[in-house]
């Protein structure tokens, strides 16, 4: 096995070599005295920067695990058992690692471990291993829910910029897997046909926003702002393209909060995916070399070949081991947004789905099997967002915005939250409920991230469409979530599960064409609120969208 090695700093050196001795060490705050990981340059408890490095024992707590069966590294072959151990010295301290076990069969939750090194060039990787012990409560430190909530601001003026701006239009490239047309040729099919759409010209566009940003990315982008303006010469007055926002949602709210400000009239907005073409582009060795040392949130991943999937893997064991949730009660997500997906044309997958086909699919990272992930595909996003005084004149009725939820209330790094629940949904879901009058039983559609299943069921417990921990009795069935005679309509569309992975934009076009009563055989009746949100381990975020 060949493991992705980090790259050693002055910060992080310490941790990745403690090894040699055969003893762990972490990051200590000399004056309030609490441990903290990953290393940072100051205390996130106390603010001090008086820090130092201690021994610990190396025990800790088995508080969630994962066997990875799909292959993703090169010389890291699966089947492997990504693990979550809480240190027993802070339990509020968390390592993704791997168990080394033969059979995780004999693996259970709140089961002591013990560090064991491996050596690996001139890094000893933390690995555990169970031992004798009784069984602990699986502890989740600081990152109960309750107490997060106490977090919440309160809304800082009565006015809202929500208020003064709406989506005009929203347009789609072709859909596809393995499309083998240069992305960039799909952002300007969905940017066009957006413009179109809200009534106006390329002249007219005077705000771009898209998510993340340009560059080398593996087709996770297309070249973003740069690219797409010098091939339409809009000359903008304001452009924005980031990665560290919640998602292709975060590049809507800043175009939002653009026009809001007076900088500019109509913010086009987009997000474009090509991984599907990329990854047979690159079996010809035609795309840009990858490689180096992992740094950041990577860092502390990859040396377990610990993925996206996997950590949503083990919020899902979290879930079912503390809930009582079942595989069936993700496989009703699954089953729901295939029978939306049947009735657009423009879904990747449409064919019937049964919950038999849904439980014998493939295992990719249990409890998730391949059915829970959204496919990759190749295809491009776009929607205008115009101020509210010329909206009312455009081509089509435009959709207000009610209320956006975002702040982050929890850890950054992925492994260090709330262990139930995908992480950043708690949040953004309590301080949407903030800023406007209307609650989830107002709510007609939910368009939810779902390049998981997981995560929606995340997002549905989040947003209060039924408590924490009550998914299992509300998704049975899949009666509550379906497009006709339902709580709430749920990813109407086909989701990200069944549509294909546009990394939460198509969630906002569905939005918007059902609040406008255009989503032909799959439109849901009398739809006047919706809620969408974006998000897949990044910050999340939401938006609550209403008809005109």
């Amino acid at each position: 096995m060949t493991r992705p090695l980090p790259l050693l700093t002055f910060q992080n050196e310490f941790f990745w070599t403690s090894g040699a001795d055969g003893v762990l060490r972490f990051q200590r705050c000399d004056d309030c005295g609490r441990l903290q990981h990953p290393p940072q340059p100051v205390c996130w408890h106390c603010r001090s920067t008086n820090l130092g490095a201690i021994a610990v024992s190396g025990r800790g707590t088995l508080v969630s695990f994962t066997t990875n069966e799909q292959p993703w590294i090169p010389g890291f072959p699966p089947p492997y058992i990504v693990g979550l151990v809480a240190i027993d010295e802070d339990p509020a301290v968390r390592l993704t690692t791997n168990i080394l076990v033969d059979d995780a069969r004999s693996l259970q939750l709140g089961q002591p471990v013990q560090v064991q090194f491996e050596a690996a060039g001139d890094v000893w990787v933390p690995l555990f291993a169970p031992v004798e012990g009784e069984l602990r409560p699986a502890d989740t430190g600081e990152m109960e829910i309750e107490p997060l909530l106490q977090s919440i601001r309160p809304m800082v003026r009565a006015d809202k910029f929500e208020e003064r701006v709406a989506i005009t239009g929203v347009g789609s490239s072709r859909i596809g897997r393995k499309l083998m047309v240069p992305p960039l040729a799909l952002t300007i099919e969905a940017c066009q046909q957006a413009v179109a759409d809200a009534g106006l010209t390329l002249d007219d566009i005077d705000g771009l926003s898209t998510y993340p940003a340009g560059g080398p990315d593996g087709g996770f982008s297309e070249g973003g702002i740069t690219a797409l303006e010098a091939a339409l010469r809009i000359r903008p007055t304001w452009h924005n393209g980031a990665p560290e926002t919640w998602g292709a949602d975060g590049s809507i709210v800043a175009g939002m909060l653009a026009v809001a400000a007076g900088l500019c009239r109509h913010v086009l907005c987009f997000r474009t995916v090509w991984q599907s073409s990329y990854g047979e582009v690159a079996k010809t060795g035609r795309t840009s070399a990858g490689g180096g040392r992992a740094t950041g949130l990577a860092e502390y991943l990859l040396p377990f070949g610990a993925q996206p999937v996997n950590t949503v893997a083990m919020a899902a064991r979290q879930h079912f081991d503390r809930f009582g949730t079942t595989r069936e009660t993700l496989g009703w997500i699954a089953l729901n947004a295939r029978a939306n997906a049947a009735l657009n044309p423009t879904a990747v997958f449409r064919d019937p789905l049964t919950m038999d086909e849904y439980l014998a699919a493939r295992m990719i990272s249990d409890p998730l099997g391949l059915l829970d992930c959204d496919p990759l595909c190749d295809g491009s996003i776009a929607v205008v967002v115009s101020a509210i005084d010329v909206a009312q004149d455009l081509a089509q009725p435009p959709v207000l915005v009610e209320a956006i939820g975002s702040q982050i209330v929890e850890r950054m790094e992925w492994d260090q939250g709330v262990l139930t629940h995908e992480p950043h949904v708690i949040g953004p879901c309590a301080h949407l409920w903030t800023r406007t009058s209307l609650r989830p039983a107002d709510v007609d559609i939910a368009e939810l991230y779902d390049g998981f299943s997981f995560n929606c069921l995340s997002w549905i417990e989040a947003l209060g469409f039924c408590g924490i921990g009550e998914a299992k009795d509300f998704l049975d069935g899949g009666k509550n979530i379906a497009r006709e005679g339902g709580i709430v309509a749920v990813n109407t569309h086909g989701g990200q599960l069944s549509h294909g992975r546009t990394h939460g934009m198509g969630l906002v076009q569905e939005a918007v064409v059902q609040l406008r009563g255009q989503a032909g055989e799959r439109q849901v009746r009398d739809a006047e609120v919706g809620v969408v949100s974006s998000g897949g381990l990044t910050p999340g975020g939401v938006i609550l969208l209403r008809k005109a």
